[in-house]
């Protein structure tokens, strides 16, 4: 079955699981436990992402997430890649290190936020890693040891959590610390893990249950209005698409049309032919593709008032030359409409 896309808009939480190929081991040593937390630290930090818990198993690794101006795939690259590739050299091994592409679970954050920082962190106990919560506390390689102050990790968001159980630090960490505790008799939850559930009052819908997206754990509504935010990304990443090959056309002929090169017309060629082609060139982007004033004023670098004389000027020059309006493939016709740049 072929993979889903990404589903990556800014500020969406990210529950992401990392395995090692074939479930292997993929920290070895102190050393590479504590170099891929610095390649995490610096992508949250650069990125302006909000981390909220994490946790290093020998074979595998949880991270939950806020993305920021850098989507969560960019992201993760840079922490694997750099990663595997220092591994590998410190380690004199080759080859692969992770299963696959990583798992990214889009969560429903009022809903999940708080039970996915517990379940991550309990993780260390149900794996056999630590025995008891005073174990837990003080294990280096998680968030729970940060947010219960043993250690420091500035790119966390120790106080955003934190400010879920109160407001002074002290008695904000002990009601953390019990909320963690109560989690140990609750077992592996795979609502969690994937997939959605239906709130009190949803409808059955058959239609909506077929795009309900195992990525997504939450409510239908949650779901499809993310998988609708998407389907409005892609449609937008292709309409920009589109528009840059139609300009590509576009500067194409009238490059052919008044003998000119592009970087004459999108340049500030002060020309008499390379700037009645560029004045053409923006009178037809505004009329034929529908470019912005401030859209043509971005490429040609020209400010919004010099584009809106450069439409008038090729209006009428395609007025007064009907020929080449023909060769262009287009004819304009009279008009008296303001452009507004």
């Amino acid at each position: 079955m072929p993979r889903g896309p990404r589903l990556d808009t800014p500020g969406t939480l990210h529950h992401v699981i990392v395995w090692g190929i074939e479930r292997r081991p993929i920290f070895k040593s102190e050393r590479d436990r504590e170099d891929f937390v610095a390649r995490l630290g610096q992508v949250v930090g650069e990125g302006q992402a909000s981390c909220f818990a994490w946790v290093l198993i020998p074979n595998h690794a949880h991270i939950l997430l806020r993305t920021g101006v850098t989507p969560l795939s960019k992201m993760m690259r840079r922490v694997l890649t750099g990663y595997a590739v220092s591994l590998n050299l410190r380690h004199q091994r080759s080859g692969h290190l992770f299963q696959n592409r990583y798992k990214s679970i889009v969560c429903e954050e009022d809903s999940y936020l708080l039970e996915l920082i517990r379940y991550i962190h309990l993780n260390l106990i149900r794996a056999g890693l630590v025995k008891s919560m005073k174990g837990l506390d003080r294990y280096p390689w998680s968030g729970h040891s940060v947010l219960m102050g043993y250690e420091s990790r500035p790119w966390q968001a120790t106080e955003e959590v934190l400010s879920y159980f109160g407001r002074g630090q002290g008695v904000a960490r002990k009601k953390y610390w019990q909320f963690i505790f109560e989690g140990l008799s609750m077992g592996r939850r795979e609502e969690l893990m994937g997939g959605t559930k239906r709130q009190a009052g949803e409808e059955r819908d058959r239609e909506s249950e077929r795009r309900i997206d195992s990525r997504i754990p939450g409510s239908g509504r949650f779901a499809e209005q993310l998988l609708a935010e998407e389907e409005r990304e892609i449609q937008q990443r292709a309409l920009i698409k589109r528009r840059r090959v139609e300009v590509e056309e576009l500067v194409g002929v009238i490059s052919k049309e008044f003998g000119v090169n592009r970087e004459q017309i999108i340049g500030r060629s002060q020309r008499q032919t390379a700037s009645r082609a560029r004045s053409v060139f923006c009178y037809l982007g505004s009329r034929k593709l529908g470019l912005t004033g401030r859209e043509l004023a971005q490429a040609l670098s020209l400010s919004p008032a010099a584009v809106h004389y450069a439409v008038v000027r090729g209006e009428s020059f395609l007025q007064q030359n009907k020929n080449v309006g023909k060769r262009l493939l287009y004819v304009p016709a009279a008009s008296n409409q303001d452009f507004t740049a």
